[in-house]
């Protein structure tokens, strides 16, 4: 997937809606963008055709999308929104425009209609619907969700084990902290103080007169905190009333220096504006380091309304993000919160100083296939996992991929192998033959036959046997999920999952899973006739396990 150009192209039509006083679904375009780039071979805007539009809405959404039918109609709207914005951009002429609303016009009433079509439903919509679109969301694709907890006596999350965070290279980071204002002005105020012969209080604290010149000559908003930080971190060495030129000046160093004092030590109010938030900002910063994930305002908002530090919006997010993008915490920005690459290294720094296991995640795009499944069942987020698969694909042929996915799938626990199908669901018919020479695999050939069946090659028939075997594999590979969060997992089993009699008869199955997922299924079906099935399904599995 081309992230750039997607990502120019969503900046660009939200500044146009803006411009227009239109309402953008942005998150809906910019899902129709990355799935065109993705599958259709679209790699600008004018690269899109009412043909991609057909192509993309009756065949990949029904495969890939976790959506409910309901939602066609938000989706066909964001399709003409980007076919108005197509126009208006002159990426497209006017006839092309016309041609694009009467294919979106006759897709619309199909759309419901494909995307309730289980039959359609790619290998990985199939599992994830299983699993519960809300995990896929935060990056669950993993065991993470079932991990123990640090102590008995404490299961909150900030007290859970924290991810695995891809951190930038020293030298990138090093240039990085060379441009954060923050330590630019702390720097020059050093300076500034040593060049004028100034000398701080007998407590070593910038005197008032200095700090008012400070802000007039050198233009700096809080000199007293640029002051408080050139001592902590040692820029600037006092000693009694006189100061000192700090060692070699070491980026890094320094900048650790700096997100220690900035969410550990007392600020008063002059990092975020708000001194309640000065005070809780290792607990912000905490959270956006887990989902390592850009979060919308509004529910930045809403977690500090539930942290009890605002109410009525009397804390403006907006100036709090570019308070800390100012420090260097925060992308700059007026729609999201994120953490830098820098904020990143150094909280995990700052965990390492407490005694926190803080791992680094491993590049993915150069590990084996054993060491990419092992590596994206580690907890990493999604964003990252979806990165990481792209550039291990693209160092590989889609044979080479598939032969070593499915290589690494046999004999592998089913939340392996669901992981390695899932991934090869994503490959062309550039990789028939690979994935053909699994048909003789028990295990694999279920996967393989829905494999070649979903893109029209020539295929056997699933016997009854092997639909059932591959609806406890896909269900196994759900169970951690299910457990975490019971209620989505049946919310989604009633909308997508196996019929009664397909539950009645899978205690034939000859998987390791069976009486697991049986029982799930019993614990958590909302149809009780439905649910009564599978834990007589259940006990008939015990009892042929037995004898």
């Amino acid at each position: 997937m081309s992230i750039e150009w997607v990502n120019r192209a969503v900046d660009d039509l939200r500044a146009w809606g803006r411009a227009h006083g239109l309402d953008v679904d942005v998150d809906e375009v910019r899902l129709l963008c990355d799935y065109a780039s993705d599958y259709l071979d679209v790699n600008e805007l004018g690269d899109f055709t009412p043909v991609a539009f057909e192509e993309l809405l009756l065949n990949i959404y029904p495969r890939k999308v976790i959506a409910p039918p309901e939602s066609a109609s938000e989706t066909v709207a964001a399709a003409r929104t980007l076919v108005d914005f197509l126009l208006a951009t002159e990426e497209i002429g006017g006839k092309m425009a016309v041609r694009m609303r009467v294919v979106l016009d006759r897709i619309e009433p199909e759309m419901p209609v494909a995307l309730a079509d289980t039959s359609r439903f790619g290998m990985a919509k199939s599992l994830f619907s299983a699993m519960g679109a809300d995990s896929l969301e935060q990056g669950d694709v993993s065991l993470s969700a079932v991990e123990e907890p640090v102590s008995e006596a404490c299961d909150c999350p900030g007290c859970s084990p924290l991810p695995p965070v891809r951190l930038a290279p020293r030298e990138t980071l090093a240039e990085s902290v060379l441009r954060v204002p923050l330590v630019t002005d702390v720097r020059r105020l050093v300076q500034w103080m040593l060049a004028g012969g100034r000398t701080p209080t007998l407590k070593g604290r910038l005197r008032v007169r200095d700090a008012a010149e400070a802000t007039a000559q050198l233009a700096v908003a809080d000199p007293a905190l640029l002051w408080n930080l050139a001592v902590y971190t040692g820029l600037v060495e006092v000693e009694g009333a006189a100061i000192f030129d700090g060692e070699d000046f070491d980026p890094l160093g320094t900048w650790a220096a700096v997100v220690e004092f900035v969410v550990e030590k007392e600020t008063g109010g002059a990092v975020t504006g708000d001194s309640s938030l000065d005070e809780e900002l290792y607990g912000l910063c905490d959270m956006l380091y887990r989902l390592q994930a850009p979060v919308p305002i509004p529910l930045v908002t809403e977690y500090l309304e539930e942290i009890g530090l605002t109410e009525d919006g009397e804390i403006d997010v907006q100036d709090v993000v570019r308070r800390l993008a100012y420090c260097g915490l925060a992308e700059p920005g007026d729609e999201v919160l994120e953490l830098t690459p820098l904020a990143l290294w150094g909280l995990r720094e700052f965990y390492a100083d407490l005694g926190i296991e803080a791992p680094e995640a491993a590049d993915l795009t150069v590990a084996d296939a054993s060491e990419l499944i092992e590596g994206l069942l580690s907890g990493i987020p999604t964003e990252m996992a979806e990165a990481d698969i792209e550039g291990w694909l693209e160092n590989r042929t889609p044979a080479e991929a598939a032969t070593e996915l499915l290589g690494a799938a046999s004999g592998a626990p089913s939340i392996a192998r669901g992981i390695a199908v899932t991934i090869v669901d994503r490959l062309g018919p550039d990789a028939e033959a690979a994935v053909r020479a699994y048909l003789e695999e028990a295990e694999l050939r279920p996967h393989a036959i829905h494999w070649l069946s979903a893109r029209g090659l020539a295929a056997p028939a699933l016997t009854q046997e092997e639909v059932l075997w591959m609806s406890v594999d896909m269900l196994a590979l759900a169970m951690p999920a299910a457990e975490d969060d019971p209620e989505t997992f049946a919310e989604n089993m009633s909308a997508s999952g196996p019929s009664a009699h397909v539950i009645e008869e899978m205690w034939r199955v000859d998987h390791p899973d069976v009486v697991d997922v049986l029982e799930l299924l019993g614990r958590s079906l909302e149809d009780q006739n439905t649910a009564k099935a599978a834990r007589k399904a259940a006990f008939k599995a015990r009892s042929r396990a037995i004898g």
